[in-house]
C-alpha cells in the first residue's frame, strides 16, 4: 500500500523513538560533572521540578533540562538555563543531595562557552 494510502485510514509510521547515546553531545555533561560531581547521582526524581518557584511561572523544568543534558541533546536547553532563578530551593529538596542550583549555573556557563567555540 502506498504511503498515501496509510495517511487516508488515519494512521502512519512513527519515528523512532530509539535514543542514541553514541550521537549525543557530551560536552555539556562532562563539563558539568568536571565541575559538580554531585550531578552523577542525580537519577531524575522531579523533586527538584515540583519545588522550582521558576518552573510555577514559566517553561523551566529542571528534570527535563537533566535527562537532555544526559542525553546530550542541548538545544532544546540553551534558552531553558537562562530561566532559572539560582533560588536554591530545588537544592533542599533533592534526596540525593544534588547542587542542583551549581548544576544550572555550570550548564548555563557551558552554553556560553560552547557558543564561543571554548569547549
Amino acid at each position: 500500500m502506498s504511503e498515501t494510502g496509510i495517511n487516508k485510514f488515519g494512521f502512519g509510521i512513527n519515528k523512532s523513538r530509539l535514543i542514541n547515546y553514541d550521537k549525543g553531545d557530551r560536552r555539556v555533561r562532562q563539563y558539568i560533572t568536571e565541575r559538580e560531581p554531585s550531578f552523577k547521582l542525580c537519577f531524575s526524581c522531579g523533586g527538584c521540578t515540583g519545588g522550582c518557584t521558576a518552573g510555577n511561572h514559566t517553561t523551566l523544568n529542571l528534570r527535563q533540562i537533566n535527562v537532555l543534558i544526559r542525553r546530550g541533546v542541548l538545544e532544546p536547553i540553551r534558552e531553558e538555563v537562562t530561566r532559572c532563578m539560582l533560588c536554591g530551593k530545588c537544592l533542599l529538596i533533592c534526596p540525593r543531595g544534588v547542587n542542583t542550583r551549581n548544576v544550572m549555573a555550570l550548564a548555563a556557563e557551558a552554553m556560553r562557552k560552547i557558543d564561543r567555540n571554548e569547549i
